[in-house]
């Protein structure tokens, strides 16, 4: 057997765990999100109730892997080598597919890649096979490739967004209806039967979805399950559940939320890891399936280059030694990977209850629906009784003394989220329908958070804005995946051992490029963070170190942009554009996080606060009058207008020295705390003044004796005018700085 074959069976190793690696990072927000975001216990502890689901999941893993092997495309049809380049296209692709999305924060779907990769990878297979096969044995793409397949994860992705969107609209809207925020103490009463209904779904879904097909179950338990009525069984379940939920309330004063909560985490997790196994590791199961047929093969003497893959169509029984390192990698990954943490963050975000920095911006299409929104909800009030509007705002009125440890939502909506997607996602498993754990999970969690009025007309733009930008993707996925899987497959089919190698290589590279990508962007959002999680001692020291790096990195863009534009060097005008746009936008950031500071603040520092809030101010006022300055001057050596004049240059040169002198000394009076030398600084503004009044002055003279263009007289004026606002925003900011230090 040629030795590529066994090369292609450890790149799908790797692959596999990688891909193990990067799809518990996205699946993770599947079962955690609920849990995390309720916070029903300390993390830890989630992460420990997860992680026991998962390897029990893990080791009785249902006989799903065959979707692999011959779920997508018919493997009596391909020969050896052809099935080998398959898998080896998809393992590619998805790695790299999923690992993408998850930098990127956005939860996708593993099932909806890893079939929409199989069929990509098997068309463009099965095309090069058409294409090279004699006129007489040529049969049509329907012999290869099982469509229907495709066609009912397509159906599925539409239906189950908006049933299980829908859902969590209803079924929270009720509840909070009858529990409100203040939920305590009606929950004394009718909680056990409450939980008791979660319960029951929960323990009916991770039966029916989680251990039904796996090997966790003998044969008589599953005659069982499949004979008794359902309804025998959620009834059973109901009442036992109840009785004990209540027992354990009044008897041992337990918080049965949170129980519940950890309850529905574990069955999600069984869930996951019992069914969407066959996502990571089952393509490298068929590939070494598919290399262990032609090596019994070669050594009975047969011929591998025609044999055909016909076995792969027979039953499976994976080891459990595989079953058992897959679980062990998906749960350290759990604890560990960074990137898990991230895709889980974007659905907390979209769906707490308080608003704060939004990651997404706003678009006409979250506007507009925003707008039908409010025009409907008017239409509401006209025609609703007042009682009944008056009765549900208090039972809609938040509770902020409620929230438990700040946490995101609370458990009666993480109860809902879980009982809800474990209904959903077990009657769609009892009815044969195809649909997304992930899609479920997700778009059920965005109902509830809408209708327990988390999305406010302060936030709801943005949240919208977050839901569309993460169901495109969904969408995505799919074209994508065959797209990318196709070309891959092309690619290996035509360039042979060439092609294995240097798709492992540019996969490695993009890997490694990805890390790097997300580690710069986690940095950027930790910073932003940063003020969320800061005590009065810490916001004080972080805004010294933010003011003095911003206007160092202010003064040394303003002396970049006019070298630039001394030099006419296009290059350096470009980058020091970028970097005073960055620069703006964080100052940006900082105007919107000023409320969440002011929280963290002693409540009756009202003086402090009100010199915090116009240090943002002011930085932000600076920050716009640099970009008013690298823009102009940019546009102006990009269109290639004339030059300054030597005139020009001389003044603007001896402006800047002054500029960068001043912003010296304000720099280190901030970074020693001694503001003894402000009035000499201020001194030194104030001359400062009279020199760029006296610029423009001459300018004036050199627009009267026409010795400029008109372009770069305006230019000029306009820096000239900016670095003044500059100056002026820069004294400002700080003496405001140091009233903020010295109160605090």
């Amino acid at each position: 057997m040629d030795p590529i074959y066994i090369v292609i069976i450890t790149i799908l190793m790797a692959l596999a765990v990688s891909d193990l690696i990067v799809g518990v990072s996205n699946d993770a927000v599947n079962f955690l999100n609920s849990a995390i975001g309720s916070k029903a216990a300390p993390r830890w502890v989630i992460m420990t109730v997860a992680s026991v689901g998962i390897l029990f999941g893990a080791i009785f893993s249902s006989g799903m892997m065959e979707v692999a092997r011959s779920g997508v495309f018919f493997p009596g049809q391909f020969d050896f080598n052809s099935v080998m380049m398959i898998f080896l296209a998809v393992m590619f692709t998805d790695v790299i597919l999923l690992d993408m999305f998850n930098t990127f924060g956005l939860p996708t779907s593993t099932t909806v890649s890893l079939v929409f990769e199989l069929l990509g990878a098997s068309v463009a297979v099965a095309l090069v096979n058409i294409w090279n096969a004699p006129p007489d044995a040529v049969l049509p793409l329907s012999e290869y490739i099982n469509s229907s397949k495709a066609l009912a994860i397509i159906s599925g992705i539409l239906s189950s967004v908006v049933i299980a969107f829908t859902t969590g609209i209803v079924v929270m809207f009720i509840t909070r209806a009858i529990f409100s925020f203040r939920y305590k103490k009606s929950f004394k009463y009718i909680g056990s039967l409450w939980c008791g209904v979660a319960l029951t779904a929960i323990s009916y879904f991770a039966v029916f979805k989680g251990l039904k097909d796996t090997t966790l179950l003998n044969a008589d338990m599953k005659e069982f399950i499949n004979s008794t009525s359902t309804m025998l069984i959620l009834g059973g379940s109901f009442v036992f559940w109840t009785i004990f939920m209540a027992f354990l309330q009044w008897v041992f004063r337990l918080n049965i939320l949170k129980l519940t909560v950890l309850a529905g985490t574990l069955s999600l997790a069984l869930a996951f890891a019992g069914n969407d196994l066959v996502n990571f590791i089952g393509v490298f199961m068929a590939g070494k399936s598919s290399f262990d047929i032609a090596s019994a093969t070669a050594a009975a003497g047969g011929d591998i280059s025609t044999l055909k893959m016909s076995e792969l169509a027979g039953p499976i029984q994976v080891e459990w030694i595989y079953l058992f390192a897959a679980g062990v990698i998906m749960t350290v990954t759990l604890w560990f990977s960074k990137k898990a943490r991230s895709v889980s963050d974007t659905e907390i975000n979209l769906s707490r209850q308080d608003s704060g920095i939004e990651r997404f911006g706003s678009t006409p299409a979250s506007r507009g629906i925003v707008r039908s929104a409010m025009k409907i909800n008017k239409r509401y009030q006209k025609v609703a009784p007042m009682g009944f509007q008056n009765w549900l705002e208090k039972r809609f009125e938040p509770c902020v003394d409620c929230a438990e440890d700040k946490a995101p939502f609370d458990l009666i909506r993480a109860t809902v989220n879980l009982t809800s997607a474990s209904i959903l996602i077990a009657m769609a498993t009892s009815l044969k329908l195809p649909l997304s754990t992930t899609y479920v999970t997700f778009m059920v969690a965005m109902g509830t958070s809408l209708a327990d009025r988390a999305w406010g007309r302060e936030t709801a733009v943005y949240r919208i804005t977050g839901v569309l930008t993460v169901i495109s993707g969904w969408f995505l996925t799919a074209f994508i995946a065959f797209t990318v899987a196709f070309a891959v497959a092309m690619a290996l089919m035509y360039g042979s051992d060439f092609a294995v190698y240097g798709l492992a290589t540019l996969c490695a590279f993009l890997l490694i490029q990805s890390r790097v990508m997300f580690a710069r962007r986690r940095k950027k959002e930790k910073i932003q963070q940063d003020a969320f999680e800061a005590d009065e001692r810490s916001i004080v020291e972080r805004s010294v170190d933010d003011i003095c790096e911003a206007m160092e990195k202010m003064t040394q863009i303003y002396n970049k942009t006019l070298r630039g534009l001394f030099d006419e060097d296009r290059k350096l005008l470009k980058e020091a554009m970028r970097e005073s746009e960055e620069l703006f936008e964080q100052a940006h950031e900082r105007k919107h996080q000023v409320l969440p500071v002011l929280r963290e603040l002693a409540a009756n520092d009202v003086n402090t606060g009100h010199y915090y809030v116009q240090v943002a101010d002011y930085l932000n006022e600076v920050a716009k009058a640099l970009i008013h300055i690298t823009r102009p001057a940019f546009d102006h050596i990009n269109n290639n207008h004339e030059g300054l004049t030597s005139d020009q240059i001389n003044d603007l040169r001896e402006i800047n020295f002054s500029t960068g002198a001043v912003y010296q000394m304000m720099n280190y009076m901030l970074r020693t705390g001694d503001f003894s030398r402000l009035d000499a600084t201020l001194e030194k503004r104030d001359k400062l003044f009279d020199l760029l009044a006296i610029s423009i002055k001459n300018q004036v003279k050199r627009v009267i004796d026409d010795s400029s263009s008109t372009k770069a007289s305006t230019l000029y004026l306009a820096i000239i005018n900016e670095t003044k606002t500059m100056l002026l925003q820069s004294r400002n900011l700080i003496k405001s700085q140091k009233h903020f230090i010295e109160r605090k």
